[in-house]
């Protein structure tokens, strides 16, 4: 009778009949093998299979949840300090001021609404308060049809105050731009308000649980239409505006050549302008686009199959925060423009520090 003697397996042998198990189930059935494991916010681990449905909730958790904060922290600072510092520092209030602080108002307003898109879509959470929601998506339309618009009035007063260097046109008195701030804030309102219908609605039907993006609502208003309108009548429209405004800059300019040459506080408005236009074509287009192909993707009559209606939402989100970035850019401008807020503000700032130096010096 043999005896037979039992070695131990190795550590190396068991790695080595896993790693070809592992091999043998990826020919027979890959995901098992290759996808990566995901906790969901009870904490439980389950396996994610890396599929069109899931890049979305990726792009969600991942992409847009870190985006929004970033914005939020870079912008909210920023947009905070021109609005402190127009109340504080400006004691006379030119035409140009009044557009600025109401464009600075709009950004902060917006931004504040991005910590809870964040927590959200970080958490994977189901909506608690759906008139947050409501309240979320407002604003955050009203900040950008707004902001377009403010910036075109800006690029008319640089225009107007070229053209007519004494301020003696209607248009460049403090009291007229206050009208047409409050013009402004009162057509963005009538344009974006059937957006509350769209989006009470859609929480109806949703048991009020989940707040949804415009591109997926579903409402007695057809989506697809109103969509059309908003993206001519609060995108397209501003932007030839803003390209009509550089172009007449740059003819003023050129018409005045001889006298203005060697000043560059004539030529930084058009560089205002034409970089205005030119960052509200990049973050803006691809937004407007991606949101009407995604509407129009879910009709009937498209025929769209689900997984290319998952990679078309998919392209979509990586356009939001793209969008919204313009509320961090925009205080950039603010620096940009020529007046006397930023000399003002420095003033202001070397003041304080001094005061505080002293004051340390004397304790």
């Amino acid at each position: 009778m043999a005896l037979v003697v039992r070695r131990p397996v190795m550590l190396y042998e068991r790695q080595y009949f896993l790693f070809t198990l592992c091999s043998v189930q990826i020919v027979a059935a890959p995901a098992p093998c290759l996808t990566p494991v995901h906790a969901d916010r009870n904490g439980r681990s389950h396996t994610m299979v890396m599929n069109s449905t899931h890049l979305n909730e990726v792009l969600e958790r991942y992409y847009l949840s870190p985006l929004y904060a970033l914005e939020f922290c870079v912008g909210f600072p920023l947009n905070l300090i021109v609005v402190l510092g127009y109340i504080v520092c400006l004691q006379e209030w030119q035409s140009c001021n009044i557009y600025v602080f109401s464009l600075a108002i709009s950004d902060l307003v917006f931004l504040c609404t991005l910590p809870h898109l964040s927590y959200l879509y970080a958490n994977e959470q189901a909506v608690t308060v759906p008139a947050l929601c409501v309240i979320n998506r407002y604003v955050l339309h009203v900040n950008l049809y707004s902001s377009i618009l403010f910036m075109v009035w800006i690029s008319m007063d640089r225009f107007l105050l070229i053209k007519y260097p004494m301020r003696n046109h209607r248009l460049l008195r403090p009291r007229v731009a206050l009208v047409v701030t409050g013009l402004t804030w009162l057509v963005v309102n009538v344009e974006v308000c059937p957006l509350i219908t769209l989006l009470m609605q859609d929480l109806q039907k949703k048991n009020w649980s989940s707040c949804e993006d415009f591109a997926s609502l579903k409402g007695d208003i057809n989506p697809l239409s109103y969509s059309l309108g908003l993206t001519v009548t609060g995108y397209i429209l501003p932007l030839l505006a803003l390209c009509v405004f550089s172009r007449q800059i740059s003819h003023l300019l050129q018409m005045q050549e001889r006298a203005v040459q060697h000043r560059t506080s004539y030529k930084r408005p058009l560089r205002v302008v034409a970089s205005a236009t030119v960052m509200f074509l990049i973050l803006y287009t691809p937004y407007h686009v991606l949101r009407n192909v995604r509407i129009a993707s879910q009709q009937l009559w498209a025929h769209v199959d689900s997984s290319s209606l998952d990679y078309i939402k998919a392209m979509y989100v990586l356009t939001r925060p793209l969008a919204f970035l313009h509320s961090v850019i925009n205080p950039v401008f603010y620096f940009l423009m020529g007046d006397k807020f930023r000399e003002l503000l420095m003033t202001k700032i070397r003041n304080v520090s001094s005061k505080t130096k002293l004051r340390q010096e004397s304790a």
